[in-house]
């Protein structure tokens, strides 16, 4: 099964779900607008991929909330995450045992395709 967390209007995850669709997969959406993930599943994400990875510093939130100025240790990003999902990087998307972050159509075909 294939679940993918992001927001409808975020260009990343639209390219994801449209792979998606035009490979057949069949997949779940959670909007983090309306459904937020907790501390407890961005934990289980920094389990398979690092904090550089999962954590969007480039967002306008990231900037808007002067993260940089807190000089935050990785606990404190992911209790941020949990509280700002629009911190974490888009898509996430959960297959198999794997995470994968972001929209990499390199990535997507070995991965999707093996």
């Amino acid at each position: 099964m294939v679940t993918v967390y992001g927001i409808k209007n975020c260009d990343s995850v639209k390219k994801a779900l449209k792979f998606l669709n035009e490979q057949s997969i069949s997949y779940s959406f959670v909007d983090f607008k309306k459904s937020p993930v907790d501390i407890d599943k961005i934990t289980q994400w920094l389990g398979h991929v690092d904090m550089s990875v999962l954590l969007n510093t480039k967002g306008t939130t990231y900037r808007t909330l002067s993260l940089k100025s807190l000089d935050l240790n990785d606990n404190d990003k992911a209790q941020w995450m949990s509280k700002e999902n629009l911190l974490i990087k888009r898509p996430v998307i959960e297959y198999n045992s794997n995470i994968i972050v972001g929209f990499d159509l390199s990535k997507y075909e070995g991965i999707f395709h093996s």
